[in-house]
């Protein structure tokens, strides 16, 4: 049996929503954040090495790694057309496309966003070197993907793919820790709303966030 293990307000919430969009039988395990640092519990960290979420298991397999899990879940308990919709090939014009966004969902974009939280968690000054360096490098990277999604209406392409569940997360939830606001980005509004109106998604924050009203907006 797939099971999840979903830490609330985490990145594994993108692995419930794949689980959805497949349309799998699949066991959810949600753990609450400790209530003095707002981090994992200790028997989430149990799970794995790092101790950080996602982390799944299946039979005797312990996965961590969001894009390993995405990958693996699909792999292994997808179709062959949710493989082929879901992860184009090399066949598709939306191939390249898919492959760069899903990796620099995490690659990039997360690393940039967890740089930010950090310095300002750390009060580091404005116009000090790193601070600098984080701010330029987030403005490039919320430019390019309102770009993007001025191009297509999904990362991956014509249609939803792995890479758009992979930067979900952080284009939803994960500005609730650093407060970032979509209103300039028109673009990636749209995108919102899109993923918004999927059932497998709604279904998911339903389940991994019960009571948490999605941030969309």
């Amino acid at each position: 049996m797939l099971t999840i293990h979903h830490l609330r307000l985490s990145q594994s919430e993108r692995i419930v929503w794949l689980a959805e969009e497949l349309g799998l039988d699949y066991e959810l395990k949600v753990y609450e954040r400790r209530s003095d640092n707002r981090l994992a519990p200790d028997e989430y960290k149990a799970l794995s090495p790092m101790g950080v979420a996602p982390v799944i298991t299946d039979g005797d397999l312990v996965l961590g790694e969001s894009g390993a899990i995405l990958e693996y879940i699909l792999a292994t308990h997808g179709t062959p057309d949710q493989r082929a919709s879901f992860a184009p090939g090399p066949d598709s014009p939306d191939h390249a496309d898919h492959l760069f966004w899903f990796h620099w969902a995490n690659g990039t974009f997360m690393a940039t966003a967890m740089l930010s939280l950090m310095l300002t968690i750390a009060n580091a000054p404005e116009g000090n070197l790193a601070e600098a360096f984080s701010r330029d490098r987030n403005a490039k990277a919320w430019a390019m993907i309102e770009a993007r999604l001025g191009e297509a209406d999904y990362f991956g392409g014509q249609s939803l793919t792995l890479a758009d569940i992979n930067m979900g997360y952080a284009l939803t939830t994960g500005r609730a820790f650093r407060q970032t606001s979509v209103e300039p980005f028109p673009n990636i509004r749209a995108w919102l709303q899109r993923i918004g109106q999927r059932d497998a998604y709604r279904a998911a924050m339903a389940k991994a966030e019960p009571g948490m009203t999605p941030m969309l907006s």
